[in-house]
């Protein structure tokens, strides 16, 4: 008598996994710990308070959009709180806490719950949220200053030709991004691929086509300390290892892989030296994210039980089309996006003279106003020098908040004797972040007057402070600092009443007068 068999039958697929959604998003997150304890320890608690936030944001969001949807809570699996360190990461130290929350909410609701939810998103949603915060909130997302670095990441410095130290870059002991840390974010790529949740395939080609190709097209070609210095600056370790990987808008196949990693290099070398951004890692991937599609369609690699390398099976009822067919909607996208890449590379070549010569002048015409009666501006080289060695940090350690000293010149008459100083400051605590004035002073240190070159506050409230009655406070005065009254009504000739409703754009700028007259008496008048 035959032993009774009992067989479970059961829905594809067949073959499982020990690797679920949940276990690889827990090791993602195992692998960024790291770098993110360690940029807590470097930038302080406000580090922390924006992890925070762009994870809370991110879960709320996705556990509202299923509530609302109806559908079942997917905060279990565990990739909105990945998406929320990952832009978190991404972002610099100080931002206001708003910043993360409305980043990881678009992150979240637009670019992935909007397409069906966690495999049906067609770009990372992290990067996407970064991309929006970039455009949305330009100036404060490029400030990287601190109270205690300043806001000159390594990869600006090395783009002035100035020398980095990339011992402190690898480490992450510069200015930057949260997720700054290359070391550590190495020491988690590392571990990801030896848990299996990422393939080396990526990361590897994407940075080995990246460093070639500075090598070939770099402004310092074959130099190891330049080459090292650009792989460890701005986002390429971090997107390379955990953004460009991400299994749901990367290429299935090993070629296909490759193919887009070496994409990425060649994007992200492009961005770096032929474009304004100082690192475009985030659109590199991105514009990857678009391609993958393609891949996954056309470089197919031989499937097993099919025959020889090459042979197709014709499907019934269907004729066998030869020859490669390329969707009309993506041949249309990279036509307009040639055509408009091309478009805005003339327009910035052939303005980008224009623009320089603009700006000079309006420099020029700032100086003019606050030291009237100078004839022609120069250097002194003492002076420059002393401005040089700043190279680019807060000014006076942060006792001005975050302020600048950006250049300073000499006025003088017609016979070439001095009569005055303008200082070029700059103040990174606006309320719509930077604010650059002119200061100018008399020979004996008395305040000529303020001019602004750059400054974008609010329309009827922190604009009134380019006002000549609010400006004209600061003329004719002779004093250590500058005082903000925020109640009005001074008396004493060194203090400023500030712009009715506007204190914050007041006291940066008082700040930057501040920094200024500090310079003018340690560095010019010493």
């Amino acid at each position: 008598m035959e032993e009774n068999r009992v067989f479970n039958l059961t829905s594809s697929p067949q073959l499982r996994s020990e690797h679920t959604v949940t276990s690889e998003m827990m090791n993602v997150i195992i692998a960024l710990l790291p770098a993110s304890v360690f940029a807590v320890f470097h930038f302080g608690l406000h580090a922390l308070l924006v992890i925070l936030m762009s994870i809370v944001s991110a879960c709320l969001t996705e556990f509202v959009f299923d509530y609302i949807a109806k559908k079942p809570n997917t905060l279990t699996d565990g990739s909105a709180v990945v998406t929320g360190l990952l832009l978190a990461l991404c972002l610099p130290p100080s931002v206001p806490l708003y910043i993360p929350y409305i980043g990881a909410l678009f992150g979240i609701l637009f670019s992935k719950c909007m397409f069906g939810g966690l495999g049906k998103n067609f770009m990372n949603p992290a990067l996407a949220a970064r991309a929006f915060l970039l455009i949305s909130f330009g100036k404060v997302m490029t400030d990287y200053s601190t109270d205690a670095l300043s806001g000159a990441t390594p990869l600006a410095i090395l783009n002035e030709g100035r020398t980095v130290n990339i011992g402190d870059m690898f480490l992450g002991l510069v200015s930057g991004h949260i997720g700054v840390s290359v070391g550590l974010l190495l020491l988690g790529g590392i571990y990801l691929i030896w848990k299996g949740t990422i393939k080396w395939l990526i990361p590897v080609s994407t940075l080995g086509s990246f460093v070639i190709l500075m090598a070939i097209f770099g402004s310092e070609g074959l130099d190891f300390k330049y080459l090292l210095a650009e792989l460890c600056g701005g986002g390429i370790v971090l997107g390379a290892f955990f953004m460009a990987t991400d299994p749901v808008t990367s290429p299935m196949g090993e070629a296909s892989q490759i193919i887009y990693g070496c994409f990425i290099g060649f994007l992200s070398m492009i961005f770096r030296t032929k474009s304004g951004m100082t690192d475009g890692t985030s659109y590199a991937i991105i514009v990857a994210n678009m391609i993958v599609p393609l891949l996954d369609k056309y470089v197919i690699t031989h499937p097993f039980g099919i025959g020889k390398k090459g042979q197709t099976l014709p499907v019934p009822g269907a004729e066998t089309k030869k020859g490669l067919k390329i969707p009309m909607s993506a041949a249309l996208l990279a036509a307009i996006t040639l055509i408009a890449g091309v478009a805005l590379a003339g327009a910035n070549a052939l303005t980008a003279d224009r623009i320089a010569e603009n700006a000079l002048a309006e420099k020029l015409e700032s100086y003019s106003s606050v030291v009237p009666d100078a004839e022609s501006f120069s250097y002194d080289d003492g002076v420059a020098d002393a401005i040089e060695k700043m190279s680019g940090e807060i000014y006076g350690g942060g006792s001005f908040g975050k302020a600048y000293i950006n250049e300073a010149v000499v006025g003088t008459d017609a016979s070439g004797n001095v009569i005055g100083y303008a200082v070029s400051a700059t103040s990174m605590e606006g309320f719509d972040g930077e604010i650059t004035l002119s200061v100018g002073f008399d020979t004996d240190g008395t305040v000529l007057g303020i001019e602004f070159t750059v400054i974008n506050e609010t329309a009827g409230m922190g604009m009134l402070a380019t006002e000549e009655s609010w400006k004209s406070q600061f003329a004719g005065v002779k004093t250590d600092a500058f005082i903000l009254n925020k109640s009005g009504g001074s008396t004493a000739a060194n203090e400023i009443d500030s712009v009715s409703g506007a204190s914050r754009t007041s006291g940066a700028v008082v700040n930057a007068v501040n920094a200024a007259i500090d310079f003018y008496q340690n560095y010019i008048a010493a």
